[in-house]
């Protein structure tokens, strides 16, 4: 099977984590990877120039979708449909709520602060990089994240991003905006969508997430597609891979024999 793009979309593939490079990654043929040559440095560095060069690959897309190995890719697509003149809503969809800052994380871990950077919070240089201007909260729903850090789920309260179900998201979308859709796979329940990193009890199934995802795809405002989350290394790989598919799927052109 083969997938049939209309005009003017492209599949990437972006396999780094934090930026280190990735192997097996599953992604749906034909891709094109964004490998640039990354400097020596701080992650930070690294994937600024990683996120520099999937902007300057959306930019030129009428429709992008990117499989990437780690939420902070959400940074480069979205600047590059800034470069175009788009201002979309994002929908983050995940199981954390990727708003720590330095202030906040118990960890120090990036992979936890992406939807922080991106409006405006804490870390800034991979935003900086990707020439991303930063979004209003009023621009962001963040979608079943149920496992937030002391700190984290304070900074979120007080901020303006909505946080909703994936039930509910059915039912509070604008009525016009265009559509920046980010899946962090491990939104879905672990039993559903193995492999992931850090996965998190509970939550949607993937039958769930899926209809959630349909819906969005048939309102015809999605401009881009970020997924991001289970890794190729841990057992159920291949099950989480075809889990994934699934999710994307609504968003890609039909499957032709071929």
């Amino acid at each position: 099977m083969q997938l049939k793009y209309p005009m003017g979309m492209s599949i990437w593939s972006v396999p780094y984590f934090m930026g280190e490079p990735m192997t097996g990654f599953n992604v749906p043929k034909p891709n094109t990877v964004v490998s640039p040559a990354l400097p020596d440095g701080t992650p930070q560095e690294r994937m600024a120039v990683l996120n520099r060069e999937l902007a300057d690959r959306v930019a030129g897309d009428d429709y992008s979708v990117v499989y990437a190995g780690d939420c902070v890719s959400a940074i480069g697509v979205l600047a590059g449909l800034q470069r175009r003149g788009v201002a979309p809503l994002l929908i983050w969809l995940d199981a954390h709520g990727d708003f720590n800052t330095w202030e906040t994380t118990p960890s120090g871990f990036l992979g936890g602060m992406p939807l922080a950077m991106l409006t405006g919070r804490g870390e800034q240089t991979i935003v900086a990089g990707a020439g991303l201007r930063p979004l209003p909260d009023e621009q962001v729903i963040l979608v079943d994240a149920r496992d937030l850090d002391s700190g984290e789920d304070e900074a979120l309260a007080a901020s303006g991003i909505a946080v909703e179900s994936v039930d509910e998201l059915a039912h509070s979308l604008p009525p016009d905006a265009p559509l920046c859709v980010h899946i962090d796979v491990d939104v879905v329940r672990p039993v559903d969508l193995p492999a992931v990193n850090y996965p998190a009890s509970g939550g949607p199934t993937l039958r769930q997430v899926r209809a959630a995802m349909i819906h969005l795809a048939t309102t015809d405002r999605v401009v881009a597609v970020s997924v991001s989350g289970w890794n190729p290394a841990l057992p159920g790989a291949e099950v989480a891979a075809e889990a994934t598919h699934q999710l994307v799927a609504p968003f890609l052109a039909e499957l032709t024999n071929g």
